[in-house]
């Protein structure tokens, strides 16, 4: 199909696919320490993750970018989504969760940074990524039987963060 068949126009988002993942151990979370080196989040927690990648759909590129950023296999489930308003273009986000009870393999630094357990309180005193404490927050209270949530986040007129859940 066309663009002009497909709907797209100057006034909706183009999305991004990406995905983040927070595997869980009692209250504890494996984040990763941005690499200094980084361009974006250089020295700042952020879950697991990054871009779906053309012709994979979206577990198996959260699966990937869990072995590559950590050395793991879990069995993950789809928590929620969340749309980014980046501008002319915005991010879907796709966040899954994971129990550590049931990864296999051994954890490892990757190129990212480095991984690490975080106490889910510790994260309101570390450097982190924006949205991290408003992600944890919301999935720290979700069962594998939940519903996966949906939310649009985006910077209000004053610049300060806005994550909105559907309820």
């Amino acid at each position: 199909m066309s663009n002009s068949d497909q709907g797209i126009t100057k006034d909706r988002y183009m999305l991004i696919p990406r995905t983040a993942i927070f595997l869980r151990r009692g209250d504890e979370y494996l984040l990763i320490k941005g690499s200094p080196a980084k361009r974006l989040w250089a020295g700042k927690y952020n879950g697991i993750g990054g871009h779906v990648e053309r012709g994979e759909n979206i577990l198996f590129s959260a699966q990937r970018e869990l072995l590559e950023e950590t050395g793991l296999l879990a069995d993950l489930w789809l928590c929620g989504t969340v749309i980014v308003d980046a501008g002319e273009a915005g991010i879907c986000l796709f966040v899954f969760c994971g129990d550590a009870s049931r990864a296999r393999g051994e954890i490892k630094a990757g190129e990212e940074g480095a991984v690490e357990w975080v106490k889910k309180e510790a994260v309101l005193y570390l450097p982190v990524v924006e949205d991290l404490p408003i992600l944890l927050d919301r999935i720290h209270q979700m069962k594998r039987s939940d519903p996966p949530f949906s939310a649009r986040s985006f910077y209000d007129t004053q610049g300060k963060l806005q994550v909105l859940f559907s309820e």
